[in-house]
């Protein structure tokens, strides 16, 4: 009953946030009144976000089924979610293990390194912890052994990645109050450098100037529901309108469910916002306690969502990029004789729109573009390379959307075959541990590189 409960809290990212939260209020010794207002407020910030989050699938979900009747397309819908699904009826207990131990070594690595990274986005560490398990179990790991090795995987990926992408967060934001937890990492510094080499000169994505008469479009609500609206029209044209009246809208006329669905996305995108501003309004000032007390200046790895407001325009720039440059990897997957992708929605949403932000503050609004596109890219070959890998564990019909499951994936799938012995495996367990120690005491020792910011 304990271990069920604690999997609950574990596998709950709102409550996680929220004990966080009430950690670094409590540290800081404030009032009652303090403590649960800022507790509520992180939980519902979360909730709020994750009900935005939601409101996006569902209309993605109905896009995709439009575009899948509409083009004849089958092929494997990368998803996070249902992967994990999948796999917990085998492996749920050691995916739990290795999510509560992985986080204790975060917070070893972030009090002891220079890396004072908390990563707070519970879901995905929850599918980074599912992916690791199921492998290590495959490679002929098992009992305490696996779920050492697996925690200090994980634990190091949660100090490491958000470390990575800090010069860039930093840039974003302007600040270095908060850090990106996230796994898509890989594809937002691919963004980043994509953005450094092509951005020259470029102005930002905020910067378009839009005539008087459509001064409207300023309005990010307004931009993202015309958007959607028209995309969802040109889909719901190629469906037609037998199926999705009879299939999709339960009668409602197509254009008026297109039209519908279209604002319900520019709905969610608006939750979402509005969910992030009060999250952060509580999260960081909740941080502190945990800096002075706990983690000596810990900052809080946040969801991708977290810098969704500092650039709205490169957050719809990304997102409608990254899945063209999906659609276009999906016809050449074939040729290479991977198996066919079909571009998921929700990732490409979510990373796509990340990545934008990334490309945009490295290379203004070229960097956004074609930043998100080689977003697009990977997380469209990754997850066809890292299938085979998956297939094997009776996993053929999904895969992992997002470009650090890909390369965490590929790489320790194909690496497991070298580990033979109790020795190797203990020499690997040490060399992952010490990794952040050695790369940190580097930084400590080129403070002024590691301060400065992006160029």
């Amino acid at each position: 009953m304990v271990d069920l409960i604690m999997n609950d809290i574990l596998g709950t990212p709102a409550i996680l946030v929220g004990l966080f939260a009430l950690i670094g209020l409590l540290a800081q010794k404030k009032n009652s009144s303090d403590v649960v207002s800022g507790t509520l407020k992180t939980v519902m910030g979360f909730v709020i976000l994750g009900a935005g989050a939601n409101v996006i699938v569902q209309t993605l979900g109905q896009f995709s089924s439009m575009f899948d009747e509409a083009f004849a397309v089958s092929g494997v819908i990368p998803n996070n979610e249902a992967i994990v699904a999948l796999a917990q009826t085998s492996f749920g207990t050691e995916t739990a293990m290795i999510m509560l131990f992985g986080m204790v070594v975060n917070i070893i690595l972030a009090r002891f390194t220079p890396f004072k990274y908390i990563f707070l986005t519970g879901h995905h560490t929850m599918f980074m912890a599912c992916l690791i398990a199921v492998i290590l179990i495959t490679g002929g790991f098992s009992g305490i052994p696996m779920v050492i090795f697996g925690s200090i995987i994980l634990g190091a990926l949660m100090v490491l990645f958000p470390a990575m992408l800090q010069p860039f967060t930093r840039k974003i934001t302007g600040s270095d109050d908060f850090a990106i937890g996230h796994f898509g990492s890989v594809g937002y510094l691919v963004s980043s450098l994509v953005g450094k080499a092509v951005g020259k000169n470029s102005r930002s994505t905020e910067e378009i100037k839009v005539p008087k008469s459509l001064g409207f479009l300023r309005d990010t609500s307004v931009s993202v529901s015309l958007t959607m609206v028209i995309l969802f029209f040109a889909v719901a044209l190629f469906a037609g309108p037998a199926f999705i009246e009879t299939e999709l809208s339960g009668g409602q006329n197509f254009l008026v469910f297109a039209f519908m669905q279209g604002l319900t996305f520019a709905a969610g995108v608006y939750i979402i916002l509005a969910g992030v501003r009060m999250l952060l309004g509580e999260i960081v000032p909740a941080f502190k306690g945990i800096a002075d007390k706990v983690v000596p200046n810990a900052k809080p790895a946040l969801d991708c969502p977290a810098i969704f407001p500092f650039a709205s325009t490169a957050v719809v720039i990304g997102f409608l990029f990254s899945f063209i440059a999906g659609l276009i990897s999906m016809l050449f997957l074939p040729l290479l004789g991977l198996s066919v992708i079909v571009p998921g929605l929700v990732p490409h949403f979510f990373t796509g729109a990340a990545a934008g932000v990334f490309g945009n503050a490295t290379g203004g609004r070229r960097g956004a573009i074609l930043g998100s596109m080689a977003n697009g890219v990977m997380i469209s070959f990754l997850p066809a390379l890292l299938l085979p890998v998956l297939g094997s564990l009776g996993f053929q019909g999904t895969t992992f959307g997002d470009s650090d499951f890909g390369v965490v994936g590929i790489a320790l799938g194909n690496l497991i075959n070298f580990v033979d012995s109790n020795i190797f495996v203990v020499v690997i367990t040490l060399a992952l541990f010490a990794i952040p120690f050695l790369i940190g005491w580097k930084m400590k020792g080129n403070k002024k590189a590691d301060s400065s910011e992006v160029a």
